[in-house]
C-alpha cells in the first residue's frame, strides 16, 4: 500500500467535518478529508439554521451576507389535529439547503488548501501511541489526528461496535427521516412543526423560493403501513389537516424522497480510541428543536481549538480531554433539553396536552425556546 502523510484527517465531509478542515487549513495545518459521496448532494435534514451560527459560516468565506437567503422568526406548531399556536423565535435563524451549502464549504475547503477526497469510504482507524493510519481506497494515510464527523451512523459505528448500534432499537433509536424539496405559497419567515402520530413534520423556505419538507417517525410507523412512504403519509401524516393541505396542494421537486433509517438519540461518546467525534457522530439534538446544524458547526470550532493548541504543546490527553469538557459544557443539556421534548411529543397524548398548556401559558414560550439554543460562536 502507497502512504500518504498530514497533520490532520478528518472522516466525513458534511457540515462538521469540512468546517473543522477549513479552520485548520487557515491555521497552515496540512489536512485530508475523506467523504463517501459526491457534492453536491441531497441530505436528510431539515435545512433551518440558527442564527447563531451565522457569524461563523461568514468567518469560514461562506458569504451568507450576499445570498439574500430567507430569515425565519416565526414559529408555527400544531397537534396532530391541526390545533395551532404560534410564537416567535427569539434568535430565529435562516433556511439553506445542504445541496447548496455543503457544495459551498467543500469548494471553499479545496480553495484553503485541504486534500478532499469524495467517494472514498475508511474501511479502519488505526492508533500506535504517537499517531494514525486510515486505510482507505487501498491506501494507508497517516496523521497524528482523526477527527470522526461521520454523521448520523456509519461503517465505522459498526466496526468500533458503538454501544447506540449494539443495543437493542427501541425508543430512541429507531426512527426514520424523510425529506423532500417541495414548492407552495409559504410565509418566508415562517417555519411550521407538525405534529402527526408517532412523529412530526417541519417545512420552512429555503433558497430560491423552495421549501424544505422533513419529517421524523418510527421504524414502526412505516412497517405497519407496508414499508410504503407514500402509503404511510396518506394514512398518518395526512391526519393532521395542515400536513393534508400541503401534501395535496405542494409541488414535489424530487421523484422520490431523501431517507435515513435507524437513526439514534442515544447518548454518545466525543472521544473514542483517541478520535474526536463531532456533529451528529457525537450526539444528535432531536430535530424537532432545529438546532442540529448549528452544534455541528460549533463542534468543529471547539475541536479546532483543542487540535490547534495540540500542534503547540503536544498533549494529547489534554487534547482530548479539553474538547470533551467543552462539548459537555456547550451541548450536554440542550441535547438533554431535546431528548425530553422528543418523548413528549413521540406520545399522542402528552403532546396535544403539551401544545395546549402551552399556547395558553405564553411566557413559557420563549424559556423553552431557549432551552435547545445556544449563542453566536
Amino acid at each position: 500500500m502507497n502512504s500518504t502523510g498530514s497533520d490532520v484527517i478528518i472522516i466525513g465531509g458534511g457540515l462538521a467535518g469540512l468546517a473543522l478542515s477549513i479552520l485548520l487549513a487557515q491555521q497552515h495545518h496540512t489536512v485530508t478529508v475523506f467523504e463517501k459521496d459526491d457534492y453536491p448532494r441531497h441530505k436528510v435534514c431539515g435545512e433551518y439554521i440558527s442564527m447563531e451560527s451565522f457569524p461563523f459560516l461568514e468567518q469560514l468565506g461562506i458569504l451568507l451576507s450576499d445570498m439574500k437567503l430567507p430569515v425565519i422568526n416565526k414559529l408555527l406548531l400544531t397537534d396532530v389535529h391541526g390545533n395551532e399556536m404560534f410564537t416567535d423565535l427569539p434568535q430565529g435563524g435562516f433556511g439553506i439547503s445542504r445541496y447548496m451549502l455543503d457544495d459551498l464549504l467543500a469548494k471553499r475547503a479545496v480553495a484553503c488548501g485541504v486534500v478532499l477526497n469524495v467517494k472514498t469510504r475508511v474501511d479502519d482507524v488505526l492508533f500506535d501511541g504517537d499517531g494514525f493510519t486510515v486505510l482507505a481506497a487501498a491506501r494507508q494515510y497517516t496523521a497524528k489526528i482523526v477527527c470522526g464527523a461521520w454523521g448520523k451512523r456509519a461503517n465505522m459505528d459498526v466496526k468500533w461496535h458503538r454501544s447506540f448500534i449494539k443495543e437493542k432499537q427501541k425508543g430512541l433509536d429507531n426512527y426514520i427521516g424523510v425529506k423532500y424539496h417541495v414548492r407552495l405559497p409559504w410565509t418566508d419567515n415562517l417555519i411550521a412543526l407538525h405534529n402527526f402520530n408517532g412523529g412530526y413534520c417541519g417545512i420552512s423556505r429555503i433558497e430560491d423560493d423552495k421549501c424544505c419538507l422533513c419529517y421524523l417517525t418510527t421504524a414502526a410507523n412505516l412497517k405497519q403501513n407496508g414499508n410504503d412512504i407514500a402509503e404511510m403519509e396518506r394514512n398518518v401524516l395526512m391526519k393532521n389537516p395542515a400536513l393534508g393541505k400541503i401534501f395535496s396542494e405542494a409541488e414535489f421537486l424530487y421523484d422520490t424522497p431523501v431517507t435515513i433509517s435507524q437513526i439514534s438519540f442515544r447518548k454518545k461518546d466525543t472521544v473514542l480510541n483517541h478520535v474526536l467525534l463531532l456533529g451528529d457522530a457525537a450526539g444528535m439534538i432531536t430535530p424537532l428543536c432545529g438546532n442540529g446544524m448549528s452544534i455541528a458547526l460549533h463542534t468543529a470550532k471547539i475541536a479546532f481549538g483543542a487540535v490547534d493548541n495540540f500542534f503547540i504543546s503536544g498533549g494529547r490527553k489534554q487534547m482530548e480531554y479539553v474538547y470533551n469538557k467543552e462539548w459537555c459544557k456547550k451541548f450536554y443539556f440542550r441535547i438533554f433539553a431535546g431528548r425530553i421534548l422528543q418523548r413528549i411529543f413521540e406520545k399522542q397524548l402528552a403532546g396535544n396536552m403539551f401544545l395546549s398548556i402551552f399556547k395558553k401559558l405564553t411566557f413559557l414560550h420563549q424559556p423553552v425556546i431557549k432551552l435547545t439554543s445556544g449563542r453566536p460562536f
